[in-house]
């Protein structure tokens, strides 16, 4: 993969890691993530692609998510990329969905949008109560303790039960540490960007802005849990979108097991990639 460096509209330098030929894709990363850890998966889509996967704000090459941050900074970055590449198609993953969605809502550019279990919030279904303690320890630098916080936060039926002190243990125990010292390193920025998870909680309709055709995928869980719900209505406001689920993967496929997924962003895209010349590189 090349490394390529774009400016975004406030000056922040981004950087993006290009590989493949074919329609161009943009590839957003979730929170805890860079763009190394979807690099797998880009090259699975670069069999027919020209494949671009941001390195988001405070990673890599980037430049620091910086005071103003929010959103809008995100969909900068992701139009940065956008103009420079020519691209029309996207694919965001956890709060990188999230980013995807929004920088599509009432862009005309991109022709479609896919979405792995995208960090859409929905009356709640992403709990944010967490976030002021987390802001607090990783403020102290106990960014584990923060991580803890996060981890319990995020899923309250089931890690969420599990006392701290033996959730340290089998964290410490389940997780390389290489993995784990960046999960550590990222969770200023992970807290950050859950504040804007929860400030888009009570706008749904945002999503009837967008014009691309969009598919909404996530792993395995029941249809009626509360996230699965709130993407099912996120995939009934989108004029133009569907749903697929994937009973043997789990929120980190597209970093770890990449292969049926990518098979399907492949086919979807292969129906809806707007031919013609590519621009960029």
């Amino acid at each position: 993969m090349t490394t390529q460096m774009v400016t975004s509209a406030d000056g922040t330098p981004v950087e993006y890691l290009s590989t493949g030929h074919g329609p161009h894709v943009i590839v957003v990363p979730g929170a805890l993530a860079t763009a190394a850890d979807l690099t797998a998966f880009a090259e699975l889509l670069a069999a027919r692609h020209t494949v671009h996967v941001v390195q988001r704000r405070g990673r890599g090459g980037s430049g620091p998510q910086g005071d103003r941050y929010g959103i809008a900074r995100e969909c900068e970055d992701i139009e940065a990329v956008r103009a420079r590449t020519g691209a029309r198609l996207i694919f965001g993953h956890s709060f990188g969905g999230l980013v995807a969605l929004r920088a599509a809502c009432g862009n005309p550019e991109f022709d479609a949008v896919v979405v792995y279990e995208p960090g859409v919030s929905v009356g709640g279904s992403i709990p944010v109560g967490w976030i002021d303690r987390a802001r607090r320890e990783a403020s102290e630098g106990e960014n584990f303790e923060a991580f803890l916080t996060f981890v319990r936060g995020t899923n309250p039926e089931q890690s969420g039960r599990v006392p701290r002190w033996l959730l340290r243990i089998i964290l410490r125990c389940v997780i390389p540490r290489a993995e784990l010292r960046r999960n550590l390193a990222l969770m200023p920025q992970a807290i950050r960007e859950h504040v804007e998870v929860g400030r888009f909680d009570s706008r749904p309709d945002d999503y009837r802005e967008i014009s691309a055709v969009t598919l909404i995928t996530r792993g395995k869980g029941p249809d009626t849990g509360r996230q699965a719900v709130a993407l099912a209505r996120l995939a009934g406001t989108i004029p133009h979108a569907e749903i697929a689920t994937f009973p043997a993967l789990d929120h980190f496929a597209p970093e770890k097991k990449p292969g049926e997924l990518a098979d399907a962003v492949l086919r979807f895209f292969a129906t809806h990639a707007r031919p013609g010349v590519q621009i960029g590189g």
